[in-house]
């Protein structure tokens, strides 16, 4: 049974009240007007923001519905792309032109299925490497994290959409960000990962930019290389094989060891390996950090940003490591 997925319309739906701010009519209905919203709450204006980023591929990274550093990456970015007057903050001539290419309304309804529902899942995930080595699988710990990952929202905001809402019961009614299918991406022919700005860029052969995504980039313990590398390899799922030479803090082992492949493994879904042994694009377990900590010397993306910029590289693409000033060139 395919999942059956309802628009959210202007009628409020028979579920419980939510808090009066994120009903799905006030995020559907959200304007622009002129009023930025704050870090510290949650605003419908930010969550239809974050929802129009994320479909144009500019992606503010976890939709948490909050106006906070990764949305203001994302929006210099966008004004970048479309010749927009620079600058982190939301303007007029962005939301108009956002909302002109996306106009569908940014929450849904989605029907829980019993493959949802079906696993395998986690019990925990282990704070240690090592934990993890013994495991078959570094799957999601249950429905809420995998439906989160899928529709590209924390799930904090999942849960304050859906209040009371167990997730584990076929059949029911869930509120979630609404995510048009995948159209075939333009090829990427180089990208340019921001050192300073913890960002990735993807730019077409013209030299247009089109896609963009906040990162985590390098560490003390193993920093990011400098210059250009090429990508080598692109592996859905990947084991992910420690190296004691690195001595990551918090590991102990002298000893290589692998870590079997899942969302939750160290690199994620997704490996985007580069020219330099050892070092590339991949996931995250934990999407709420990206871009606001270190990565083991690679790049770290959400799981569905790094899936997406997978289906846009091939063997060859060339990948720039630049510092803020050579980015602003």
């Amino acid at each position: 049974m395919n999942p059956i997925i309802l628009v959210v319309g202007l009628l409020c739906l028979a579920q419980p009240a939510y808090a009066a701010a994120l009903q799905p009519d006030a995020i559907n209905t959200a304007e622009f007007s002129g009023k930025i919203p704050t870090e510290d709450k949650l605003s419908p204006l930010a969550v239809k923001l974050q929802v129009l980023l994320d479909r144009a591929h500019f992606s503010p990274g976890e939709i948490d519905g909050r106006f906070g550093e990764n949305v203001e990456k994302a929006l210099a970015a966008y004004a970048e792309a479309n010749a927009l007057p620079p600058g982190k903050a939301l303007t007029p001539e962005i939301w108009a032109k956002l909302k002109a290419n996306s106009g569908d309304p940014v929450l849904a309804q989605y029907t829980l299925t019993a493959q949802d529902l079906k696993g395998p899942f986690l019990a925990k995930l282990p704070a240690k490497m090592e934990q993890m080595k013994t495991l078959k699988h570094l799957n999601y710990t249950g429905p809420k994290e995998a439906l989160s990952e899928r529709f590209h929202i924390s799930q904090e905001l999942l849960a304050e959409l859906n209040p009371g809402q167990k997730f584990n019961r076929a059949g029911d009614a869930i509120t979630i960000v609404s995510l048009p299918p995948e159209a075939m991406p333009t090829p990427a022919t180089r990208l340019e990962v921001d050192k300073e700005r913890q960002t990735v860029k993807a730019f077409a052969q013209d030299g247009s930019l089109l896609a963009f995504y906040p990162a985590s980039v390098g560490s003390e313990e193993k920093p990011t290389p400098s210059g250009a590398l090429k990508v080598d390899t692109v592996d859905a799922n990947p084991n992910y094989r420690y190296n004691p030479k690195y001595k990551f803090s918090g590991v102990k082992s002298k000893k290589p060891f692998n870590i079997k492949p899942g969302p939750n493994n160290p690199v994620g879904a997704m490996w985007i390996g580069l020219s330099e042994p050892g070092y590339g694009i991949h996931g995250t377990a934990d999407p709420s950090r990206v871009s606001k900590s270190d990565s083991h010397g690679c790049v770290r993306l959400t799981n569905w940003d790094v899936l997406r910029l997978s289906r846009m590289v091939k063997k060859g693409v060339e990948v720039a490591f630049v510092d803020d000033q050579q980015a602003a060139k």
